[in-house]
């Protein structure tokens, strides 16, 4: 798919350090020490935190783009008929694309002359969201004031409305007695709770309930559905607290790495695991660890029992499950158990014995590309992701995993085994060092942090996912965003550390709906990005994900930091930026932003 403003791969990790370096000098000269006038008239110490708050606009002038009256307007709020708009999957652009395969449901983002530059407008009587853990079973109505899916899933008990409110129950198609019970049922089946299984996938989630109720399992999944088969379904999963992101399975990869999910889970997703010689079968194997589970129930499963109530025949649901089963076995999976409404397959730790099977079921065959994590617009593979090799039969392609919660911190075995360029143990260890004292540092600067303030947090440029590791004594859970086509593709260690996350190009609207995150965390983000696209389009889509009053927390050098805050007093947000939690010597600042409350009017409501 071309995309209209792209620009090359962002620079690496070592290049953005030597250029932060080369400003080191003159900060020693601009800021030697605290007493002196200038430093002085710079900094100011916030009441709350008493960390100084410096402004170094009158020292770093930088050349905008934009130098008429017109670059220092506010920019104006968008039409409410913008206020749900999700600009990569726009029901109204996806219909200009091919129906085969559901492509016109995939990604297709705005040209540049489509961009638009006014701030999508909250709900004219927005509330904030109820705090974790009270959010997963409330919402507030004016939120999302969508009633369809209360009455289109009454039977199911998804979601109700109860006065100014949104309840759920818990509920699902396939889970009558609600979410928790059924996650007892799987429970029954395989091991959820002794920290083997963290990371999960459920396809065409809903409104998320079963990822919703894994967390208190200590078990974190990655939900996703369509933008529109059900209205809002992923909206209420993030205004719940719960991890979830636009997405389908159609011709194009999940936006993750292989080997990624210890579990995957299916529950009457719609998905036509049979079709297309079982590609989206191809697809969970993937992204399924060795070893990993895949859960199913629903249509076909149990079909001598629901089929008159499914309106298809028995013949029909019959040859469904057979041509499951078929591909399961030619993806060398094991069926674990078929019992009551659930049917649980595993796949094999490594592929020793599948190679072997490949003279009994040539195809699909193991495919020769060496890049399984590859997964940003890239079209599907009709052939099993190789796995890494071994050297005997009960060994774990790619290397055993530790339990959760040791998981977080142990060294992740694509370090360990040298196959992320540039990153050794020892490096690993610092970066973990690294944001641990930075998250401390964080707690002075941004005092709500420590306080449950905030749910959902994004970590727009995630690395190792160091940042993530040392929020998780903090009731929040983290996107973790590492940018596509880096030169260095870690997405892989953060899922082995138990996190999850996606690929992004921030040159691009992200798949989630506005106002949808409480925290962003940019790390460098705009050193990468400020050659590759205008970065006012960036931080408009910052502001469009972040909920009214939600915090951005910069970092970057004090030039980057300037032109950012220039552009954020026009978004409405207030800011400040601080020094660098080793002092004021180091040429990284830290710039504070937060989005202020304002709703769509009344007026523009009904124009």
């Amino acid at each position: 798919m071309a995309r209209e403003h792209g620009g090359g791969s962002p620079k690496p990790h070592h290049y953005i350090e030597a250029k932060r370096k080369r400003l080191t000098y003159i900060f020693m000269i601009k800021c030697t020490n605290n007493a002196s006038p200038e430093v002085s008239k710079l900094g100011t110490n916030s009441p709350s935190t008493g960390i100084a708050n410096l402004d170094f606009e009158s020292h770093h002038q930088l050349a905008m783009n934009d130098t008429d009256d017109a670059a220092v307007k506010e920019f104006p709020p968008c039409d409410m008929s913008l206020s749900e708009y999700t600009p990569c999957q726009d029901p109204r652009r996806g219909r200009k694309f091919d129906r085969y395969m559901l492509k016109y449901r995939e990604r297709h983002c705005p040209s540049k002359d489509e961009l638009i530059q006014c701030l999508i407008p909250p709900p004219p009587k927005y509330k904030t969201p109820f705090k974790w853990p009270q959010s997963r079973d409330y919402a507030w109505y004016d939120n999302i004031p969508h009633k369809e899916l209360s009455i289109e899933k009454a039977i199911q008990n998804w979601i109700q409305v109860e006065g100014d409110r949104f309840r759920f129950p818990g509920g699902g198609t396939m889970f009558p007695r609600g979410a928790d019970a059924y996650i007892d049922d799987i429970n029954n089946l395989i091991p959820l709770t002794t920290g083997k299984i963290r990371t999960a996938i459920d396809t065409g989630c809903g409104v998320a309930s079963w990822g919703a109720y894994l967390l208190k399992r200590d078990i974190i999944s990655m939900s996703f559905a369509p933008r529109d088969t059900h209205e809002a379904q992923v909206q209420f999963a993030l205004e719940r607290g719960v991890p979830a992101m636009i997405g389908i399975m159609a011709s194009q990869r999940l936006p993750y790495p292989a080997r990624a999910f210890d579990m995957a889970h299916c529950s009457r997703c719609l998905i036509p695991w049979n079709k297309y010689d079982g590609l989206y079968l191809m697809e969970v194997d993937r992204v399924l660890r060795p070893g990993g589970y895949w859960i199913l129930s629903g249509p076909p499963i149990r079909w001598k029992k629901y089929w008159r109530g499914w309106e298809r025949t028995q013949e029909d649901l019959k040859q469904e499950q057979d041509s499951i089963e078929s591909v399961a076995k030619k993806l060398c999976w094991n069926k674990v158990i078929e019992q009551g409404d659930l049917s649980i397959w595993q796949k094999p730790i490594n592929h020793i014995e599948c190679i072997k099977s490949k003279k009994t079921y040539p195809t699909p065959h193991i495919c020769k590309s060496d890049n399984t994590d590859a997964a940003w617009y890239k079209d599907m593979e009709s052939c099993i992701a190789p796995l890494p090799e071994v050297s005997s039969s009960d060994e774990v392609a790619g290397g055993a995993l530790e339990k959760w919660p040791e998981r977080a911190h142990a060294l992740p075995p694509r370090i360990s085994s040298n196959t992320v360029p540039g990153i050794s143990a020892e490096k690993y260890r610092e970066d973990n060092d690294l944001w641990k004292d930075r998250v401390a540092y964080y707690k002075k600067i941004v005092p709500p942090l420590p306080q449950g303030r905030y749910r959902n947090v994004m970590d727009m440029n995630a690395y190792l996912g160091g940042f993530a590791a040392a929020m998780i004594k903090y009731p929040v859970w983290v996107m973790n965003v590492v940018p596509a086509n880096s030169n260095t593709d870690t997405l892989g260690v953060v899922y082995e550390r138990g996190f999850i996350g996606v690929y992004h190009d921030w040159c691009e609207a992200f798949s989630s709906y506005p106002r949808t995150y409480d925290l962003i965390h940019a790390a460098g983000v705009f050193s990468i990005y400020q050659d590759r696209c205008d970065i006012t389009y960036i931080l408009l889509e910052m502001d469009r994900l972040l909920r009214p009053e939600g915090t951005v927390i910069f970092r970057d050098t004090v030039e980057v930091l300037v032109k950012i805050q220039a552009i954020t007093k026009r978004m409405k947000w207030k800011s400040h930026i601080a020094d660098h939690e080793s002092g004021p010597f180091n040429p990284e600042k830290i710039l504070v932003a937060v989005k202020t409350y304002w709703t769509g009017g009344d007026t523009q409501q009904n124009s």
